[in-house]
């Protein structure tokens, strides 16, 4: 996965999960120094990820998350801007509601989100619903905030960690994520 990531990335965040069947995961992020290289500045943190652990042939509506290395361009939520350095759409769109897959209520799981560029359009809202890939390979998904379960295919994350990312990813840094379980991403 170290060669996928685009020699432009100045931030990298890991998100590792045990199997290929976990639902939860370990966040990490990384900065490039040049120097001493990809230097740890966040984490690690708890994080959930798809029902049915990863994928990487991801399809709408299987309840894994996509495996691979996607940039981070874009975010927003239900609540305002907390002074993140990437593109923020704050808007009424953003509002979860019903339950998650363990009957966890959704209310709050959309109050930050970050984007993750799989099957999307960059430089757009997140509610963006463009597939470039078609809507069967589905998309919409995001880093969140953590709603007690795990997800359809997301990343979510305690809403403090969401905080600390939104307000230290740059987009001038070109940020990417890396995820999918551990032995993919050794691969």
């Amino acid at each position: 996965m170290l060669a996928r990531i685009p020699a432009t990335a100045r931030q990298v965040l890991m998100v590792t999960g045990r199997t290929a069947d976990s639902n939860e995961a370990r966040v990490m992020l990384y900065q490039l120094d040049p120097g001493a290289g990809w230097v740890p500045v966040a984490g690690p943190w708890p994080a959930r990820n798809g029902l049915r652990g990863w994928t990487d042939d991801h399809d709408e509506n299987d309840l894994r998350t996509p495996i691979g290395v996607f940039p981070l361009s874009d975010a927003g939520g239900l609540l305002p801007d907390p002074g993140t350095r990437l593109p923020y759409d704050q808007d009424e769109g953003f509002t979860a509601s019903g339950a998650g897959h363990l009957g966890e209520p959704l209310d709050g799981a959309f109050d930050y989100v970050i984007a993750i560029d799989y099957n999307r359009v960059p430089g757009n809202s997140p509610l963006d619903e463009t597939r470039p890939l078609g809507d069967s390979e589905g998309g919409g998904v995001w880093l969140h905030v953590d709603h007690g379960g795990p997800t359809n295919a997301c990343v979510s994350l305690d809403k403090a960690y969401m905080l600390a990312l939104l307000r230290v990813l740059d987009a001038a840094r070109h940020p990417v994520v890396v995820m999918g379980p551990q032995a993919a991403l050794r691969a």
